[in-house]
C-alpha cells in the first residue's frame, strides 16, 4: 500500500518556498522516492465550522474517575444523524478539549463525539503529588521502577514481563463507564500514543479503530533514544530534569513558559498555518496552566519516564488505523525514528493507511482541519454502525 501526500498550499509571503524554487522540487522528489510517496492535491475551499471556546465549556460535563478525580469531558451529537457510532478525541501535551474547536462541529453531524481532558490538563483535576505516566492516562497504574527505566535507556525496550495490564485506566475506564460502546479513538501527539496504548491493552472490544495525528514516540523526548539528535541532547535533557526538580527553579521556568509571547512563539514553530495561531489558541493553552497543580503536572510529565513506545505496540494492533502526519513538524519529524516507522507501516500492516500532509505542523487537526477532514470522514464512513445505542 502506498503513502499519500496531501499538499497544502504554501503560506503567503514565504518566498523561499515558492513552487518555482528548483531546490524545493529536488528536495520533494528525493523525499517521495525515499518514502515511496504518491502525491495528490486538494482544494483549500473546504469550509470548517469553528466552535467558540465558551460554547465548548458550556457543553462540558464532569465524570468522577476512581471516585476521587474530576475529569472534564464533552459529548455532542446530531439528533437527526442516522449513525450511532462514537468517536473519542484525545488532546496532546499542554492542550485540552477546545483544541478540537475546528473539528467537533464537523464530526458531530454524523457521529456522537466525545472529547476528554486528560488528568493534569484542561479543566480536569491536577492532583498534587500524582505521578503522571502514559500508562496512567491510557490504562495502567503501575509505576515504572528505576530498574525498568534503566533497562529501557540501555536497550530501548522494556522487559518482556513488563506488567502493563494490572488495571484499567483513564481512557478505557471512560469508554467502559461513559461511552459504553465500541469507539474510534482520535488522538494528537501524546494523545495518539495514549490511544495506541489503550487499543493494545483493551480486551473488552471497547476500541473500534484508531486515528493518529503526528503520534508521539513517548510522553517526552527521552523516549527517542535511537535518534542521534536526542542522543546528542540527552545530557542536557537530564540537566534540565534536575533543574525542574528544584521547586523554585521549576516555578520560574514555568512562569516563563506560560507567558503569552512564549506560548505564541512556540505555537508558531509547530504550526504550518501561522494564521491559526491566534489569541484564542494561545489562551486555550495558557488558561489551564494557571490552575493549582499545573506546575506539578508539567514537572512530572517532562521529567518522568516516557512510557511505552508505539514501535513496540503497533504490531499487536489489528484494528483499522488511519495515520495523518504533518511533515512540517519539529517535534516528530517525518525523517525521525517515529516518523520513519509510521511511514513504513502501510507496507507492513494492511490495516494501516497513511497520508502525509505537506506544509502542516504538529497539530494537523487545528493547523489544517480541512485536509484532516478530507481524509478522515471517508475513512470513518467505512465503519459499520456500533451495536447498541
Amino acid at each position: 500500500m502506498g503513502i499519500w501526500v496531501v499538499r497544502a498550499p504554501l503560506p503567503l509571503g514565504v518566498g523561499a518556498l515558492n513552487c518555482n524554487n528548483k531546490s524545493l522540487h529536488l528536495h520533494l522528489q528525493q523525499r517521495r522516492k525515499r518514502f515511496n510517496i504518491i502525491t495528490c492535491t486538494t482544494s483549500t475551499s473546504a469550509s470548517t465550522s469553528v466552535l467558540e471556546v465558551n460554547e465548548i465549556q458550556k457543553r462540558c460535563k464532569k465524570w468522577q474517575w476512581k471516585g476521587q478525580y474530576s475529569i472534564n469531558y464533552l459529548v455532542s451529537s446530531n439528533p437527526n444523524s442516522l449513525s450511532n457510532s462514537s468517536l473519542l478525541l484525545v488532546h496532546g501535551f499542554g492542550a485540552s478539549i477546545p483544541h478540537w474547536r475546528r473539528n467537533i462541529a464537523v464530526l458531530e453531524k454524523n457521529y456522537t463525539v466525545y472529547a476528554i481532558d486528560l488528568l493534569g490538563f484542561g479543566a480536569s483535576d491536577k492532583p498534587a503529588g500524582f505521578s503522571y505516566t502514559m500508562e496512567a492516562w491510557a490504562q495502567v497504574t503501575y509505576i515504572i521502577s528505576t530498574f525498568l527505566w534503566a533497562q529501557f535507556l540501555s536497550t530501548g525496550n522494556f522487559p518482556a514481563n513488563y506488567p502493563r495490564t494490572h488495571c484499567i485506566q483513564l481512557i478505557l475506564d471512560f469508554l467502559a463507564e461513559v461511552v459504553q460502546k465500541p469507539t474510534v479513538l482520535i488522538g494528537n501527539s501524546v494523545g495518539s500514543l495514549a490511544c495506541v496504548i489503550a487499543a493494545s491493552e483493551s480486551n473488552q472490544n471497547l476500541v473500534q479503530g484508531l486515528v493518529l495525528l503526528n503520534c508521539a514516540g513517548g510522553m517526552n523526548n527521552k523516549a527517542i533514544v535511537d535518534d542521534w539528535r536526542i542522543k546528542l541532547l540527552l545530557p542536557l535533557l537530564w540537566f534540565f530534569d534536575f533543574l525542574l526538580r528544584q521547586r523554585v527553579i521549576a516555578s520560574a521556568i514555568f512562569e516563563r513558559v506560560k507567558q503569552r509571547d512564549t506560548l505564541r512563539n512556540a505555537l508558531l514553530s509547530i504550526y504550518g498555518n501561522k494564521e491559526f495561531v491566534d489569541d484564542v489558541l494561545v489562551e486555550i493553552i495558557r488558561e489551564p496552566a494557571n490552575d493549582a497543580g499545573a506546575l506539578d503536572a508539567f514537572v512530572s510529565i517532562v521529567t518522568g519516564p516516557p512510557g511505552p513506545n508505539p514501535v513496540q505496540l503497533m504490531p499487536s494492533i489489528s484494528l483499522p488505523v488511519l495515520v495523518l502526519w504533518g511533515d512540517n513538524d519539529p517535534f516528530t519529524p517525518l525523517d525521525g525514528p517515529v516518523g520513519k516507522y509510521f511511514s513504513s507501516l502501510p507496507s507492513q500492516q494492511s490495516n494501516v493507511r497513511l497520508f502525509v500532509l505537506e506544509g502542516v505542523g504538529h497539530c494537523p487537526h487545528d493547523d489544517r482541519p480541512d485536509l484532516v477532514h478530507e481524509k478522515l470522514l471517508p475513512w470513518l464512513a467505512n465503519f459499520p454502525a456500533s451495536p447498541g445505542t
